[in-house]
C-alpha cells in the first residue's frame, strides 16, 4: 500500500485531499501544521508528501529543506501562485508544484506518475474479478482476457483509478480524446455503454444526472 502523507493547515482541504487520495488507492494521513508534519515524518515512512506552502510555523519551503535528503517525493500544492514560488519549489527539490485550486484527477494523475517514476506504484489495478494490467495493456475477468478498443480501456482506467468519484463528461472527454468537449454530443454515453456491455458492469458504472458517471465499488 502506498502511504501519503497530506500537509495543509486548511482542514477541509486536507479532508478533501484525503478522502479522493483514498479512494484513488492509496493509505493517506493528515498533518495540519509545519511542526505537525516534522512530527509524522519522523515516526512513519511516506511514499509522497503533498504539501502546502504558507502554514503557521514551519512552512512548506522550510519543512522541504528538512525532508529534501529523505528520498520522499514531494508535491507542493498551494494558492502561492507566483513564478518565483514555482521556481523556489522546484528548485528545493519537489517533482511538482499545483496551484489552488485543483482538479482532484489532475492532483491524481500527476501523483501517479511520480509515484511510477520512483517505482513505488503497482502495475495492476483489481476490482473485483476483474485485474487489469497497465504495463501490458491487459484486461482479464475471470481469468478470461477482455477485448477492448484502446478508448475503452483508457475508459476504464479513468474509472478504476477513480472509484466512487463522480467523473463530468467534460473531464471524461478532455482525459480520453483530448480537446475541448463538444456540444450535443453523444460519444462519451455510447463508449461507456459498450464498456458495460462487455464487463458485464451494467450495475458498477452508475450514470450521474445529467453530470456524468461513477464506478460504484463493494
Amino acid at each position: 500500500m502506498i502511504n501519503i502523507l497530506i500537509v495543509d493547515d486548511e482542514k477541509p482541504i486536507a479532508d478533501l485531499l484525503k478522502m479522493g487520495m483514498t479512494k484513488a488507492g492509496y493509505n493517506c494521513v493528515c498533518a495540519y501544521d509545519g511542526n505537525d508534519a516534522l512530527e509524522k515524518i519522523e515516526k512513519h515512512l511516506f511514499d509522497l508528501i503533498l504539501l502546502d506552502v504558507m502554514m503557521p510555523g514551519i512552512d512548506g519551503f522550510e519543512l522541504m529543506e528538512y525532508i529534501r535528503d529523505m528520498n520522499i517525493p514531494v508535491v507542493f500544492l498551494t494558492a502561492k501562485c507566483a513564478l518565483d514560488d514555482k521556481l523556489k519549489g522546484l528548485r528545493l527539490g519537489a517533482e511538482d508544484y499545483i496551484v489552488k485550486p485543483f482538479e482532484m484527477l489532475e492532483v491524481a494523475a500527476r501523483v501517479e506518475g511520480i509515484l511510477r517514476r520512483h517505482g513505488k506504484l503497482q502495475d495492476t489495478i483489481n476490482i473485483d474479478s476483474l485485474v487489469i494490467n497497465t504495463s501490458a495493456m491487459t484486461v482479464l475477468q475471470d481469468g478470461q482476457e477482455i477485448n477492448l478498443t484502446k478508448k475503452e480501456y483508457d475508459l476504464l482506467l479513468i474509472f478504476a483509478r477513480n472509484p466512487g468519484i463522480v467523473l463530468y463528461k467534460q473531464t471524461i472527454y478532455e482525459q480520453v480524446w483530448g480537446g475541448e468537449y463538444p456540444e450535443n454530443t453523444r460519444t462519451v454515453e455510447l463508449h461507456i455503454q459498450r464498456l458495460k456491455k462487455k464487463l458485464g458492469w451494467t450495475d458498477k458504472i452508475k450514470p450521474v444526472y445529467t453530470v456524468g458517471y461513477r464506478l460504484v465499488v463493494n
